[in-house]
């Protein structure tokens, strides 16, 4: 049989890329029956690919000599070649053992400040340790935030599991938390148990993250026939337990955060009179980036770390 050697532009979609397998196969046994054998297929199969690999290649690549098939100096160029391309190919199809270590990437997360001074240090200690090469960029909440993430410029959101998710996004529970009454040490009401319409009646300090209006709180109030008066509104969890700590103002946090800088600010924690002071904060992202094996190891850490801080204030309060 001869074969044409010809200069022709070759279109790939005519081309079986199984048979690159077929052809790494018989270049290295130099025998159909072998080469069948090492990849599961049938002699006969084998033979076909053989015939079609020639007429691909427009030479016959493997010839008879007298002590078995001899490769054509056509064969011998692509043996060289063949191997890493082969490996190349399993790369793009097989993901490669994700490492920390060998990252280097920036993390974008959306977050309050009540989780950057509580989690986050913990979370970046672990990076620091276990991937040095991620670096973390905190951002400011805004509007526009379920824009932000499913364009890929936030990786990451904190949340909480009553707020409703946009369509394309994911979220995972970080950990249960409740809602604490606090205020100073020498509040007139410190030593008072409070009612529904005595927490009414306090004038309220409250955190307001995109200046948005009434909250939950004021919704269980509005049911009961109360309002209660907001009297200093900030973005910042810090810049509402500072104004608590120098007036008599009230306010409703996170009991976890509430407790870490009570004695920082010399405030009392209450339970507030409320029927639902319990909450789950989560984290959000978009289901674009659930595969992507950095986000999902981060959200892993970010997990680890939450629940070992709540399991930490339940032996405290505890002991």
């Amino acid at each position: 049989m001869f074969y044409i050697i010809t200069m022709r532009e070759v279109n790939l979609k005519s081309i079986d890329l199984n048979l690159l397998t077929a052809l790494g196969a018989l270049l290295q046994h130099r025998h159909v029956t072998r080469a069948a054998d090492a990849i599961g297929l049938s002699q006969p199969a084998m033979s076909r690919a053989l015939e079609r690999l020639r007429h691909t290649f427009g030479d016959p690549l493997l010839v008879r000599g007298p002590s078995g098939m001899v490769m054509t100096p056509r064969a011998e160029s692509l043996a060289a070649r063949l191997t890493p391309l082969l490996d190349e190919i399993r790369g793009l199809l097989v993901e490669a053992p994700f490492d920390p270590r060998a990252v280097r990437r920036t993390i974008t997360l959306v977050c309050t400040d009540s989780h950057s001074v509580t989690l986050i240090p913990a979370v970046l200690a672990r990076l620091r340790a276990e991937a040095p090469g991620i670096d973390l960029a905190l951002k400011n909440f805004s509007p526009d935030i379920a824009r932000r993430v499913q364009q890929g410029e936030v990786d990451l959101v904190f949340s909480v599991a009553s707020q409703p998710m946009q369509p394309g996004a994911a979220s995972i529970p970080l950990r249960q938390d409740r809602l604490a009454l606090i205020m100073r040490r020498d509040h007139p009401m410190a030593q008072t148990a409070l009612s529904l319409s005595d927490y009414a009646r306090c004038d309220h300090a409250m955190v307001s993250i995109l200046d948005d209006g009434l909250t939950e709180l004021d919704a269980l109030l509005a049911a009961e026939g109360l309002q209660r008066r907001i009297a200093f509104t900030a973005p910042h969890f810090m810049a509402v337990l500072a104004a608590v700590a120098r007036s008599d103002l009230v306010t409703t946090l996170s009991r976890s955060l509430a407790h870490r800088f009570a004695p920082a600010f010399d405030l009392v924690l209450r339970d507030p009179p409320l029927a639902e002071p319990g909450f789950t904060t989560t984290l959000v992202w978009s289901k674009a980036r659930d595969r992507d094996p950095l986000m999902h190891w981060l959200r892993g850490v970010m997990v680890e770390e939450a629940q070992s801080q709540a399991a930490a204030e339940r032996a405290l309060a505890q002991g």
